[in-house]
Parts: structure tokens; C-alpha cells; sequence
């Protein structure tokens, strides 16, 4: 558990700063993304070698998952439906979480995006809330958090 605490201050710390930048400027900025990326994998390697392939496996996965959207909506629509940051923080989660969380931590912060949307359009029916780009690195954070939370803090289950 002691070489688990200094990795999981830098995840929270990380994760912290990339959800308030992404709320002030709508960028998840790479100089916080790639330690995340790193040190997700380097928190495999030292606390679990044994899910290590797993973690290589969902960082491939989460870039490779979002980025397929990212270039298919872009490919279709001749614009940007997500930002790229997005891609590379599901990549980040992935080493983190493993491959087999991503799936679940997506449809959840997916999920948390639209209720956010649907209750705030519901507090302010005149503002047109659906044509405002949505930050949606908090929502990855906050999936990352309720989904993945035994993987980090080792809770037997």
C-alpha cells in the first residue's frame, strides 16, 4: 500500500488539473496527459506486473477506441466532434484502468455528459446548450474515479 499512495497523489493531482483546465480553456493539455499515461504504467509495473499487459493493452485500446470516433465524426462531418485531448486522456485511463474497465468507464462518463446536458437545458430552456462544445474531460475523470476505483486502491473484493 505504501508504493501505492505516491502514485495515486499523482493520478488525483493530474487528473485535477486536466479537469480544470479542460473547464476553463476546453483543452486537455499533453503536458499533464502524458505523466498520467506514464505514470499509470509505471504504477502498473511496480504495484501489479501482472496487469501490466493490460494496462499496455488498454492504452492502445482507449486511443484507438476514441481516435476511431474522432476521425470517423471528422472524416463524415468536415469538422471536429470531439478534441483530440479526449483521446489521448481515454488512452491515459486505460493504463490505469486496464482494457476490460474501458468500455464501462466510457458508457459512463457518455452517460454523465448527457444528464448534465439534459438538466441543464432543463434549468435554462432558452439557451441553446446543445450548440456550446462540452468539456468532456471531467466526465472521463469522474468515470475513471466511480468505475475504476477498486483497480486503484487495491480493495479486495
Amino acid at each position: 500500500m505504501l508504493t501505492t499512495l505516491p502514485f495515486l497523489l499523482v493520478y488525483f493531482s493530474l487528473s485535477g488539473l486536466l479537469v480544470r483546465e479542460d473547464i476553463r480553456s476546453g483543452i486537455l493539455p499533453d503536458k499533464f496527459l502524458c505523466p498520467l499515461l506514464w505514470a499509470g504504467l509505471l504504477y502498473q509495473l511496480c504495484s501489479h506486473p501482472d496487469f501490466l499487459p493490460s494496462a499496455v493493452v488498454g492504452s492502445m485500446a482507449g486511443y484507438l477506441g476514441f481516435a476511431a470516433i474522432y476521425w470517423g465524426y471528422r472524416l463524415i462531418r468536415h469538422r471536429e466532434g470531439m478534441g483530440y485531448g479526449d483521446v489521448k486522456y481515454l488512452a491515459a485511463l486505460g493504463a490505469w484502468h486496464g482494457w476490460c474497465v474501458l468500455p464501462l468507464l466510457a458508457l459512463v462518463a457518455a452517460l454523465m455528459a448527457t444528464l448534465y446536458l439534459l438538466i441543464l437545458s432543463l434549468l435554462n430552456p432558452e439557451k441553446r446548450t446543445l450548440k456550446n462544445p462540452l468539456p468532456f474531460g471531467p466526465f472521463l475523470a469522474a468515470a475513471g474515479l466511480s468505475v475504476g476505483w477498486q483497480n486503484l486502491i487495491n480493495l479486495p473484493l
